[in-house]
């Protein structure tokens, strides 16, 4: 680990609760499982995996706030359903707080909680790892997914992206558009 992920991983420990911090290393070294599987940069994955939910420090309405003071774009969706602002707050202040230039890695995690058609490699690893890693209590078909992501990471993505929309569905709750956008490509691919 750079020294550099080493300062952020000590500044995260800090700014964010036990359990998502245990999350966020979980995410961080399932990315660069995957990275390694893949023949993904692996430093990047790692980086990405550490940041990827940086924007949860605060609660919702605090990260809309912030996206408001910075400038960030929100949808309608994400407004209705503020769990997914993180992910927009989370590139932004990779960027600005963390000093990551690198668009792959900023894009990654921007698109972490809904996924997105034609998702580079990095981008996919860092969506199933953050579904995927071991500390994510067990949901049916989780298993499935965690074996298919080291097999072929299309298909869990595709599993990955049905299981929520149905679990949102299934709970009364809101669906991203793009979590569903990402499903229906993801689907067609397989």
């Amino acid at each position: 680990m750079t020294e550099q992920l080493l300062e952020i991983k000590k500044d995260l420990s800090k700014k964010l609760k036990k359990d998502r911090f245990e999350h966020t290393i979980g995410v961080m070294y399932t990315a660069a499982s995957l990275a390694m599987r893949y023949g993904e940069d692996i430093q990047k994955a790692l980086t990405a995996g550490l940041l990827h939910d940086c924007g949860k420090f605060c609660p919702a309405k605090e990260q809309i706030k912030l996206c408001r003071k910075k400038g960030i774009e929100l949808t309608e969706s994400e407004l209705e359903m503020p769990a997914l602002i993180h992910a927009k707050l989370g590139a932004y202040l990779a960027e600005h707080e963390y000093g990551i230039k690198d668009r792959e890695i900023l894009d990654a995690i921007t698109y972490h909680t809904t996924g997105c058609p034609d998702m580079t490699m990095l981008e996919k690893i860092v969506y199933i790892a953050d579904y995927i890693e071991p500390n994510r209590a067990e949901i049916p078909g989780l298993s499935e997914v965690r074996r298919l992501a080291f097999e072929e990471i299309d298909q869990a993505v595709c599993r990955s992206a049905e299981s929520t929309t149905r679990y949102l569905r299934d709970g009364g709750k809101a669906v991203d558009p793009m979590t569903v956008r990402t499903y229906n490509f993801y689907k067609k691919e397989k």
